[in-house]
């Protein structure tokens, strides 16, 4: 049993977790860039009104995922502690990277 919870807890960590939400802003960030290198003449049409609420939604929930899921189990589990200390993990270590991807950002 033992085991079985520290395999659990390497695969789900906060630092995993924030590292995924890094990799998902940056994969949408590069879409929409391409995106836009496509279709750069062209006037908005309602369709790109809905994708842009539907890619919208989409990231709400990938970024619920990451952020509260592990947390919300631990607290189901009666583990408070736990389940604050992994999200304030998570939130930090993403803060740590969004710090050092906007300090690169000002760099250029």
């Amino acid at each position: 049993m033992h085991a079985q919870r520290y395999s659990s807890y390497m695969k789900w960590n906060p630092f995993v977790n924030a590292a995924a939400a890094a990799a998902y802003i940056g994969a949408v960030a590069l879409f929409m860039q391409f995106i836009e290198s496509l279709r750069h003449d062209t006037p908005d049409t309602m369709i790109d009104g809905m994708g842009f609420i539907s890619l919208f939604v989409f990231s709400v929930a990938v970024m619920a995922f990451l952020f509260f899921y592990q947390p919300a189990v631990r607290l189901i589990e009666n583990k408070k502690g736990e389940a604050v200390s992994y999200f304030l993990q998570t939130l930090g270590i993403f803060g740590a990277i969004t710090v050092v991807v906007l300090t690169l950002a000002s760099l250029q």
